[in-house]
């Protein structure tokens, strides 16, 4: 009786844009892919080389004429057999060539990320690899684009694998020194001068960690407008937005919730909110609005200050609201600049200038963003590296060592990250 494991299902799905359109793509992956080819089609192309059929279903029907393609694993997308139908892109086409599929014995439909999932699991994608294949698929701007390509192109696993081969000198050079220091006039005893490469990864590990993350270049820098009630936040909210996004009338306490809106400017994602003024209240239900613009601010990227100047919160950009007004057309001291939603005046300039700070704001063009995950791990090697360069024992020094590989083999996900993997590929669409 084998031991072997059972095959995987043969997976397919429908790996092109909505229909109806120019083409559909229908994939198919696993140990069917080429049994897939020859019942639809009669045969199976060559490898790599496109070739025309005719579809039939399993009654001898003409379901389409496609093009084939056939790709033997494991030199792979998914790292399995795989298999592609190109057919006229209409939905009853389509639905045609699927049905016709999930007749086929071993052959079910594929998972939201499934292919993917199969590529990493195959070794065909590393973690940071398909974690910047989620984010180039929801990428709405150019530098997210370009960030994510980078991340998808395997940017993250080139340095793990620089930080890996590092570390793995620095442990072969400890357990020179604990095996043979003694014996070999050549193989020199651990010393204070072997923990100066330690230092300089951990330095390098820590610049890395004091980054930007990721994760405001992905879902947008969030720009809060806050202030007094009646500071005309939510006039401005909606100019910059381009709609009438909140309720804006002369009664103060109007807003009393968060309300967000996504915008680009310059290409740089970002997320206005509006939130209710800050006042003492015996009013139950602005009082729960005060509350929830408190937690705004607290979580804010950047603040829009629409009040004093002395009562700025810190890094905020203080705006002098409501500058039409014959009784404000004076800008105090501390204001960055004046504005009028009324009139357009200024709102150019604070464009300009938001755009200008959340750029600031997001990890650099010549960077790898780190996501939040990463940073984290990257927190762990940097924190045993801390604790190996400051040893004296050659013995401790190892063990730090160790726990380093063991935090940079999960990064790129090599060891203790199944229970992230079904939030993971659970962003991506069928098909991919």
């Amino acid at each position: 009786m084998s031991d072997a494991p059972p095959a995987p299902d043969t997976i397919f799905a429908l790996s092109s844009g909505a229909l109806p359109a120019a083409i559909a793509v229908v994939r198919v992956s696993g140990p069917g892919a080429a049994m897939a080819l020859r019942t639809l089609a009669g045969r199976c192309p060559p490898p790599r080389r496109a070739s025309v059929a005719v579809l039939r279903d399993a009654a001898g029907a003409m379901l389409d004429r496609a093009l084939l393609l056939w790709f033997p694993g494991p030199e792979t997308a998914t790292g399995e057999d795989l298999a592609e139908f190109h057919l006229h892109g209409g939905r009853a086409v389509a639905a045609a060539v699927l049905g016709a599929l999930a007749t086929l014995p071993g052959l079910r439909p594929a998972e939201a990320g499934e292919f993917s999932r199969r590529a990493f699991h195959n070794g065909r994608l590393d973690l940071g690899q398909v974690e910047g294949l989620a984010d180039l698929l929801s990428a709405e701007t150019e530098r997210q684009r370009r960030q994510a390509l980078r991340q998808a192109e395997g940017a993250m696993g080139r340095l793990v694998e620089r930080w890996r081969e590092t570390i793995l000198a620095l442990s072969a050079q400890v357990e020179a020194a604990l095996q043979f220091g003694e014996e070999e006039d050549d193989v020199p005893l651990w010393n204070a001068a072997h923990a100066q490469p330690i230092a300089a990864l951990h330095n390098e590990l820590s610049d890395l960690q004091a980054q930007p993350p990721a994760e405001r270049l992905r879902d947008g820098v969030r720009v809060l407008f806050a202030g007094p009630v009646n500071a005309g936040k939510s006039s401005l909210f909606n100019a910059l937005v381009g709609r009438d996004a909140a309720i804006v009338s002369a009664y103060a306490g109007t807003t009393r919730d968060v309300i967000e809106a996504p915008i680009q400017l310059g290409g740089v994602p970002i997320v206005l909110i509006d939130s209710a003024g800050l006042r003492d209240t015996h009013d139950p239900v602005e009082r729960i609005g005060v509350d929830r613009a408190q937690r705004a601010l607290a979580a804010a990227d950047l603040v829009l200050w629409l009040g004093d100047p002395a009562e700025r919160p810190e890094g905020a950009i203080v705006v002098h609201g409501r500058a039409d007004l014959p009784d404000r057309q004076t800008m105090p001291h501390g204001a960055d600049l004046a504005v009028s939603a009324e009139t357009g005046m200024g709102v150019a300039a604070l464009r300009s200038l938001l755009a200008e700070r959340a750029s600031e704001m997001l990890p650099g063009e010549d960077q790898v963003a780190i996501n939040a995950r990463q940073t984290m791990l990257i927190g762990e090697v940097a924190a045993a590296l801390a604790q190996a360069k400051e040893c004296d024992d050659p013995v401790l020094v190892a063990v730090h060592l160790a726990t380093a590989r063991a935090a940079v083999d999960r990064i790129v996900g090599n060891a203790g990250i199944e229970d992230m993997l079904d939030g993971l590929f659970g962003r991506f669409c069928i098909g991919k």
